[in-house]
């Protein structure tokens, strides 16, 4: 079992992720989760596209983790970061996916956990307080925060840290004053700490990380040994033909080049309704 012996493990956010990551893991791995503060991690990118994000997301994470290690001088380090879209089954709900990268320099591995589901990452453009209001009740408003901004989506003046009434009132005034089009934009505030709904996914990805660094590679022992590709082929209940739905899984170590199949047990058949030729 893979354990930190109660080691500190730097942690790079000025999101509050500490809040909900440390319980997890703290007791989880025997680690002290430390955070590190000192740098704006918004120079590695923002939610509302004043600063590009370079790279993917997970290089982002692994950027933030770095960082975190350097400031600190800890060999184990560890960082968060989020996207938002369109849902994956039907492109047409907001959907979060959540990153948490793990880096041991000890052993000279990385392992990501990671979560996703609904979010509350909506906007509007109006010029009518109504809407304002309506779109504020919609996202859950003040308990996830609100960002405006006058005239469109990229106008560079930035009214953050909205998180109550009358600061949501004098700020839609204030940018309506500033818009040449009589148009303010409004969107959810995707950072952690103005988002519950994120947290809680952040904090589902800390469980995933935490299920993978507990499960070790049955050559090396090194954590992380965790299923990396799914085969297809498993038979249709009614046609007995090979379907697109998964029939084992390929579990990959990220030390050594141990790599075993495992055929899949929670079925042995798939539905018609899963099936190509029983459903064209």
């Amino acid at each position: 079992m893979y354990t930190c012996a109660g080691e500190m493990v730097a942690l790079l956010t000025q999101h509050g992720k500490e809040r909900i990551i440390a319980p997890v893991l703290e007791p989880g791995l025997d680690c002290r989760i430390h955070h590190v503060t000192g740098f704006d991690t918004d120079q590695l990118g923002t939610f509302t596209r004043d600063t590009p994000r370079p790279g993917t997301q997970l290089d982002a994470a692994r950027r933030k983790a770095r960082t975190g290690m350097a400031l600190s001088g800890l060999s184990l380090g560890m960082a968060s970061e989020g996207s938002f879209g369109p849902d994956p089954y039907t492109g047409m709900f907001p959907w979060n996916l959540e990153l948490l990268v793990w880096i041991d320099d000890r052993l000279g591995i990385e392992v990501v956990g990671m979560a996703q589901g609904a979010a509350r990452s909506g906007h509007v453009l109006t010029g009518d307080w109504a809407d304002i209001e309506s779109f504020a009740v919609r996202e859950d408003f003040p308990d996830h925060h609100v960002v405006l901004r006058p005239q469109s989506q990229d106008d560079p003046r930035i009214q953050k840290g909205i998180a109550d009434w009358q600061r949501l009132r004098s700020s839609f005034a204030e940018c309506l004053a500033q818009s040449n089009n009589q148009r303010v934009f409004a969107e959810t505030d995707l950072r952690a700490f103005a988002n519950p709904t994120r947290m809680q996914r952040i904090e589902e990805a800390a469980r995933d990380l935490l299920q993978r660094l507990q499960s070790g590679c049955p050559a090396c022992g090194s954590p992380g040994y965790w299923p990396t590709e799914r085969q297809p082929g498993l038979p249709c209940a009614d046609c007995g033909l090979p379907t697109t739905v998964y029939r084992s899984e390929a579990w990959t170590c990220v030390r050594c080049d141990h790599r075993s199949v495992k055929a899949r047990t929670d079925r042995a058949l798939a539905a018609p309704g899963e099936c190509g030729r029983c459903n064209p």
